[in-house]
């Protein structure tokens, strides 16, 4: 029976990893160079990190490059296997983004602001493996593309849920207060945290222990359409 994935984002190293996957982490999140938010690391860090992964554990690069080719360069110099679109594309589109990169999974975030945000994740589903709902503002200023430790409409992340065919993944001020609540109201395939588990930018063994068992202990079936 599958399980709420969790994925745990923002590592900053290699123990953050090991202590992160100790507690059952499905799915590490290696932030590169971002216009605002936590956690960002240098290339080499990640490439090296996603080198000491195990199988059977996802390491997933995000990214906030728009064009295919610069994410392309950008993901085989990384060499992670899974790729987090933080920013809409700008140039090329996600299906060329998958034939040049066969057997990497591609992850789009949709920034949930208001209920377009479900028509938007409608449109994107069909080329990607996976859609990611966040809280930020891709459209501000500096962009906030992630990491605010503010959550969102889950109303609105509910009904996206169920209206596309492919895992979605629930981001956006999650904490071990809040992530069964977040789980039962949404529905989600997997559940993704940085801020929420971390102490003064570290990750905290504390909060993470407890973030896991509060998922553990809602023990709902998760499907490819959180039904």
């Amino acid at each position: 029976m599958l399980t709420v994935r969790i994925k745990i984002c923002c590592i900053q190293n290699p123990d953050e990893a090991r202590l992160a996957i100790g507690y059952g982490a499905d799915m590490i999140g290696l932030v590169a160079e971002m216009p605002s938010g936590p956690g960002p690391i240098d290339d080499d860090m990640i490439r090296y990190i996603a080198g000491k992964i195990p199988p059977a554990v996802m390491s997933v690069l995000l990214t906030s490059r728009t064009r295919v080719a610069d994410i392309i360069e950008h993901h085989r110099y990384c060499r992670t296997n899974a790729i987090q679109v933080v920013d809409e594309l700008q140039e090329g589109t996600h299906t060329e983004l998958k034939q040049a990169l066969p057997g990497v999974a591609i992850m789009q975030v949709i920034h949930v602001q208001d209920e377009s945000a479900i028509a938007k994740a409608c449109s994107i589903a069909p080329g990607v493996d996976a859609i990611l709902l966040d809280s930020g503002d891709p459209l501000g200023k500096t962009k906030v593309l992630g990491g605010t430790g503010q959550p969102h409409d889950w109303n609105i992340s509910r009904r996206l849920v169920r209206a596309v065919d492919k895992p979605v993944f629930l981001a956006g001020g999650l904490r071990p207060e809040n992530v069964a609540d977040a789980i039962r109201m949404v529905r989600p395939f997997g559940v993704d945290v940085c801020s929420g588990v971390r102490t003064n930018g570290r990750l905290d063994e504390q909060k993470l222990s407890a973030y896991v068992r509060e998922i553990q202990a809602v023990g709902r079936p998760a499907t490819m359409h959180g039904e």
